[in-house]
């Protein structure tokens, strides 16, 4: 297929910044406004924007700092990493937050105008590439990739989940290039374009696929787990203003692990902080960011997700949108070594908690966790009015999911959730007599 928009959406993204401005910091000597670039609906940033900004704890530190300055900090919200890398290397934001793909991108972008950048920490990850799905629309045949072969797919060129569309897609034997016709669009767009049947299949980041699955316009095609690659989102800062401002970047960071700290000590009451900001129903934030969640949370640079970092510069050059990128270079701990201290060390070697299943019942501030998914059926099936919302974690992959949007098997006594027809079909495959159920089916066999 012929991929003109994808060429030129590259060539714009490369050229050359004119007019690139001065520093992002604003004021009249004494006063300092400090410009962090997130992304609200990107929810596994929410510990360097939409929840640390709810939280005030940025704006408490520099208040600490008593440095003679009086610290004001503007907060912009972009819907992609694109927009942020671009005003970083204009000198017009000094933090940033973005996935796995834009980061090399910024690191690329900042190397190339002699205006680098840095990640410094780390926000939310998932060491199987669960953050990322392809979904389709609900009434769609497709149940697995072979069928996007000469369809047309939505994603946003440069993106973590354009990375999930290009390998797996090679994973499935199609060439990446020409074997889809690739729809560059921002996730709104291309939710609309699911939805009017001008798109085949979307493949989105975090909240997307699970937002639409959960208002049932759209079911999952592929979970990105299956590539069984780490995919994360960090913090990027620009070196100058790092070297300028450490006590600022610091008290971010520091900052930064407190809201991490919150969130995993009160998940229900984040979820619903960040539905508040960005409009996302909390049951869909609580799939991500919840106790057992896709995304795990931790600013520690963690080793697994640096080398993921390297791997993922060959799809960047595949797709002309980079050249080669220092990855060692860019990658600087630093900063968030200092600011947690001791801690660190802990925070490295820490792993994401075990996968299980919950319930949200409605009215409740808090879940009920379950030994196995049959259990929460059980549940459920008992309490079918009163369920807010109900995850439980795919057999193979780990990857949680809303119950009543899985895919179920049965095999035996056993009640097995898929997130993607794929996987429960490999499952049913290699094991005899075990068969794909509706979800109706598998609340009566566990009521």
């Amino acid at each position: 297929m012929k991929r003109t928009a994808i060429a030129a959406s590259a060539a714009l993204l490369l050229l050359p910044l004119s007019a690139c401005g001065g520093s992002a910091e604003a004021g009249d000597g004494r006063t300092v406004t400090i410009t962090v670039g997130y992304q609200s609906k990107t929810i596994n940033t929410v510990t360097a924007g939409t929840l640390l900004r709810s939280l005030g704890y940025f704006e408490r530190d520099l208040n600490a700092l008593h440095d003679g300055h009086t610290y004001k900090v503007d907060w912009q919200d972009y819907a992609t990493g694109a927009p942020i890398t671009a005003q970083m290397t204009a000198g017009k934001i000094d933090i940033g937050s973005m996935g796995d793909f834009p980061l090399l991108i910024n690191a690329a972008r900042g190397k190339q105008l002699g205006k680098p950048t840095h990640l410094v920490s780390v926000t939310g990850y998932n060491l199987r590439g669960g953050l990322n799905t392809i979904v389709t629309s609900p009434g769609s045949k497709l149940s697995s990739l072979t069928g996007l072969k000469g369809r047309k797919v939505s994603t946003s060129i440069g993106s973590a989940a354009d990375g999930t569309l290009v390998r797996a897609l090679q994973r499935a034997g199609i060439d990446p290039d020409h074997g889809i016709e690739k729809l560059n669009q921002q996730p709104a767009v291309g939710a609309s374009a699911l939805s009017a049947g001008s798109a085949d299949a979307l493949s989105q980041f975090v909240a997307w696929p699970g937002l639409l699955a959960y208002q049932g316009k759209a079911k999952a095609l592929y979970d990105g787990a299956q590539l069984n690659l780490p995919t994360f989102h960090g913090v990027t800062a620009r070196a100058d203003f790092a070297q300028r401002r450490p006590t600022v970047l610091d008290a971010f960071l520091k900052a930064q692990a407190e809201a991490t700290d919150y969130l995993e000590a009160h998940p229900v009451a984040a979820a619903e902080k960040v539905a508040k900001a960005t409009d996302l129903p909390a049951e869909v934030v609580y799939l991500y960011n919840g106790a057992h969640g896709i995304s795990t949370f931790d600013p520690a640079i963690k080793p697994q997700l640096v080398s993921a970092l390297k791997q993922d510069v060959s799809v960047l050059k595949s797709e002309k949108l980079t050249g080669d990128v220092d990855v060692d270079s860019f990658v600087d701990d630093r900063y968030v070594r200092k600011a947690l201290g001791t801690d660190y060390a802990k925070r490295l070697a820490s792993a994401p908690p075990a996968a299980a299943s919950e319930v949200w019942p409605k009215g409740s501030e808090q879940t009920i966790g379950f030994k196995s998914p049959a259990q929460l059926l059980g549940y459920v099936a008992a309490h079918k009015n009163g369920i807010r919302a109900a995850y439980v974690p795919d057999a193979t992959t780990g990857t949680l999911w809303f119950a009543d949007r899985a895919v179920w098997v049965a095999d035996g006594k056993r009640l097995l959730p898929f997130v993607a027809p794929a996987t429960a079909k490999a499952y049913t495959a290699a094991h005899g007599g075990a068969r794909v159920i509706t979800y109706a089916e598998a609340l009566g066999r566990a009521s």
